[in-house]
């Protein structure tokens, strides 16, 4: 089997997802050919042998629709013999297009991919493309539909996770993430972005609050207790999936929960020997890759089968990992992570994640692997896992050896 490295990766700043945030006048396609450029500018020609860019994006209608890759590929300066794929696995879809392009260069189909993808959520808000699972009514009751909020209660609830729990995780979260910019550690892989005329837009992730406290968190009313508790009551069906519930424990809010950012990332992966005929240094090679369907009504368990099954394809246990990331989609899916592999905090999501940063959902699973390649190069530290939950019951995972 061919390996597959990872050669060097960027990401924007996360933009906030609203009309007021900074990223609002920049479309998907202009965010994604930008950040498209800045790799190649990092690569030089080496992105001309390129066989696909596989981009990541969820709501894949409006002007993020109509296979966005290959838009991208045409607005920006890679050769129009590059062709473009875009794909959906919700949340974890940044980090299936980089699962698919090293796949395919292990498995000897092409040697160069780039792979990554976008989010502008506050142009094309979540949800705007509709889901069988949640409009159908043959499907949503077949598979006890409820809301991811009211799915992150559950977990909660499930295993013992208290308000104060998920608030502390949420203000640590914030407290990581400023720590890491006022250091530098995102440094090498952010790339400003700019209007037309090159005057900067942002530079710095904007939806942090490193402010947060357990008193300003506790302040909040719980998000989804409305919807969960209002007829017809998503509680009611969550308790006909989980009859041993005597009720949800509504705990996530705004303040413990991802933020809804814009935002891209973008991956240069390739094989041995197309480094070494452009002169590339790998910075990191991926050792395995997995994804795993889970229950679709508690829906945001996945990081723990899918880090279990990538664990085992890399013959690896978790305490050989040094760095990981869970991407923070609700405070009780990391915590959940934590306590299933009694996994050391320390080396979770070290430098913060989405609740402090944002989630620009077909970008997130490409950052957050850049983010972990990033701190094994500055602490010198040696493998590291990427994971995320995905909507409708699904989980991915990652694991890379820095070179």
């Amino acid at each position: 089997m061919t390996d597959a490295y990872i050669y060097d990766c960027v990401r924007t700043p996360r933009g906030r997802g609203r009309a007021d945030g900074a990223l609002h006048e920049v479309t998907a396609l202009r965010l994604s050919a930008a950040t498209l450029d800045a790799l190649r500018a990092r690569t030089g020609t080496a992105t001309d042998e390129l066989d696909d860019v596989i981009w990541g994006n969820v709501t894949q209608v409006g002007e993020q629709g109509g296979c966005l890759a290959r838009s991208a590929v045409l607005a920006s300066g890679l050769p129009e013999a590059v062709p473009g794929l875009s794909i959906n696995r919700f949340c974890a879809s940044g980090l299936e297009a980089v699962n698919l392009a090293a796949n395919q260069i292990r498995g000897g189909a092409g040697e160069a991919y780039v792979a990554g993808g976008v989010e502008m959520m506050s142009r094309i808000p979540m949800g705007s493309d509709g889901a069988a699972i949640a409009v159908d009514p043959s499907l949503a009751m077949k598979t006890y539909f409820v809301p991811q909020g009211i799915s992150a209660d559950i977990i909660a609830t499930e295993y013992g996770f208290s308000r104060d729990d998920v608030d502390a995780y949420a203000v640590e979260s914030q407290r990581r993430a400023a720590l890491a910019w006022s250091e530098g550690r995102f440094a090498r892989s952010i790339v400003p972005v700019t209007d037309r005329n090159g005057v900067e837009i942002l530079a710095r992730d904007e939806h942090m609050r490193p402010e947060t406290d357990m008193q300003t968190l506790g302040a909040l009313k719980p998000a989804f207790r409305d919807m969960g508790e209002t007829m017809p009551g998503f509680d009611a069906v969550a308790m006909l999936k989980y009859p041993h519930l005597e009720r949800v424990n509504h705990v996530h809010h705004a303040g413990n929960s991802s933020g809804i950012v814009d935002g891209a990332a973008a991956m240069l992966i390739g094989s041995k020997g197309f480094g070494e005929r452009h002169g590339l240094k790998p910075r990191a090679r991926i050792r395995a890759t997995a994804r795993v369907g889970t229950d679709p009504t508690i829906m945001l368990t996945g990081p723990v089968p899918a880090t279990e099954k990538a664990l085992a394809a890399a013959g690896m246990t978790i305490g050989a990992l040094d760095v990981i990331e869970v991407n923070e989609a609700f405070s009780a899916v990391v915590l959940r992570f934590l306590q299933a592999f009694d996994a050391d905090p320390t080396k979770v999501n070290p430098n913060g994640g989405a609740i402090a940063m944002g989630h620009p959902l077909g970008a997130t699973g490409a950052m957050i692997l850049g983010t972990a390649l990033d701190e094994l190069e500055r602490t010198g530290k040696g493998t590291a896992l990427a994971t995320l939950c995905v909507a409708s019951g699904m989980g991915a995972a990652t694991i890379i050896e820095r070179v």
